[in-house]
Formats: structure tokens, C-alpha cells, sequence
């Protein structure tokens, strides 16, 4: 997972001591020693986040996200943008990425991936895939240098996702988001920090904030989930329409090397 966390409420954070810490604010040997431990209910709310999002036949889901962007002098910029699924069952999805600096679509129905730039008015093709939304989402990043935003929520509670990676794992406390009760829990693995906020109700996912190692700044990438699960997603709201879009070729990341001048996307 790709992408510090400030908070200015210093007062409030005084006022009223973190569920780790003590009244001091000050955190507690046994507990310090704790926190670097796996809580099992943390693992265990994981996993049934992981049956309920297996569970939907279909869904639609709109994200705003906030991304740092790290500069050359380690200054960071943080930019906003959506992210909107809409995904019907094991195979078929459609993805848009939004942003004032990016407009992408993707699409998938099973067999074929088809990459969008609305402004620039191009696309790509990969064929031949035959492969369900799980797996292909697993190794894109690698296999084909797609990387799809929010990607684990077609993996975690598979085996692509597996917990015994996971080095720390906490509760943080009760919190809401957007009006909804929810569960805050914190974990660690090689690389990344990560955290999630579970609905009690559904045990959807509300909202993500994951912090990356792989640069020392630090950056986040925070994303609040918006469900709808009730209205059906019809194949036809899936399907690609190149409307005056021309097309150009797709170059897969392990030949990308080679193909700078040959017009690939």
C-alpha cells in the first residue's frame, strides 16, 4: 500500500487522554510493551470486515481521497481527488480516478481491461485476461503497471491479503464518520502503517489512512468510503464506449523499457 499525520488540538488531546494512554498522556510501561503486539480482535474485526465486503453481489462506492506527493527537497504537497467503483460480482468493475491534475477510467468485464483518458482522448487495451477482479487487482501493479486506488477492498479476507504479515495491530477507540459509529483500529507490517475505521453496522470500511515508509516524509494516503450496496449495478453502466476516443497501445511494464518511442500508454 502506497502513501505524518499532524493534529493541531493539542488542548483536546490533553483534555481527554487516548484509549493507550494514561491520565498523564504519558503511555504506561505494560501497555507501551502491548502496542507492539497483534490484538486478536483487531485481526478478527479484519476478517469480518473481509466477509462482508466478500459478501456483496454488487456495489457502488464514491471515495475522496487526499494524496502526498513528495518533492525533490522532501517538501510535501498534499492533493485531493474521488474515487468512484462500481463493481458487478466476481469479474466485472468500473473505476474512475479524478483529481484537478488526472481524469482516468478503467474497465473491466472478465476478459478485457480497458484503460481511459477522457481529456487526452486515448485508450488501451490488455485482452485475454480471463481472470476474476481478485486476482487481477493482486498483481497489476506488478504484471502490468495498473495500479487500481483502493485495491485491497477486493482483497483483504483472501489470500491476498494475508494477516500474518501484520507486526502490530491495536484498537484505537469508538469514533464516527460522517454520523457513523465506527471502529478505529491501527496496524503495522514491513513498509507501511495503516489504519481503518469499520462500521459498526456493516463492517464496511469508512475510512483508510495509510502512511508509507518507503520515503522518509512519510507520505499518507487517506481515503472516506461511501456505500451504496442496494442499488443494482447493471453490465451495461460497465461496459466501455470509445465515443471518438482513439486507441493506442498498451506496453506492460516489463517491456515499458523498450517501448519509450513507440506511443504506448
Amino acid at each position: 500500500m502506497r502513501h505524518s499525520l499532524a493534529c493541531p488540538l493539542l488542548a483536546l488531546l490533553i483534555a481527554a487522554p487516548l484509549p493507550w494512554q494514561s491520565a498523564s498522556g504519558a503511555p504506561p510501561a505494560p501497555r507501551a510493551a502491548a502496542s507492539a503486539t497483534v490484538d486478536p480482535e483487531a485481526v478478527a474485526a479484519l476478517t469480518r470486515m473481509g466477509k462482508a465486503l466478500r459478501a456483496l453481489p454488487h456495489f457502488t462506492l464514491a471515495a475522496t481521497t487526499r494524496t502526498d506527493y513528495v518533492l525533490d527537497d522532501g517538501q510535501k504537497l498534499a492533493l485531493a481527488g474521488t474515487v468512484d467503483y462500481k463493481v458487478l460480482g466476481p469479474d466485472r468493475f468500473f473505476v474512475e480516478i479524478r483529481s484537478d491534475h488526472q481524469h482516468r477510467q478503467l474497465f473491466y468485464d472478465g476478459h478485457t481491461l480497458t484503460i481511459h483518458s477522457p481529456r487526452q482522448k486515448y485508450y488501451a487495451t490488455v485482452e485475454n485476461l480471463d481472470r476474476s477482479s481478485q486476482a487481477l487487482l493482486s498483481d497489476s501493479a506488478t504484471r502490468l503497471g495498473v495500479e487500481f486506488p483502493l485495491a485491497d477492498l477486493f482483497l483483504w479476507g483472501t489470500p491476498g491479503f494475508p494477516t500474518d504479515v501484520i507486526e502490530s495491530a491495536l484498537f484505537v477507540g469508538s469514533e464516527r464518520v460522517d454520523g457513523e459509529a465506527t471502529r478505529h483500529y491501527a496496524f503495522r507490517q514491513p513498509g507501511v502503517d495503516w489504519q481503518v475505521w469499520i462500521s459498526d453496522a456493516t463492517h464496511l470500511p469508512r475510512q483508510l489512512l495509510i502512511t508509507s515508509h518507503a520515503d522518509p516524509a512519510l507520505p499518507d494516503y487517506q481515503a472516506t468510503l461511501k456505500w451504496d450496496t442496494r442499488r443494482a449495478v447493471s453490465a451495461n453502466e460497465l461496459m466501455f464506449r470509445p465515443d471518438g476516443a482513439t486507441r493506442i497501445a498498451f506496453v506492460p511494464v516489463a517491456q515499458a523499457g523498450d517501448a519509450d518511442d513507440k506511443g504506448g500508454l
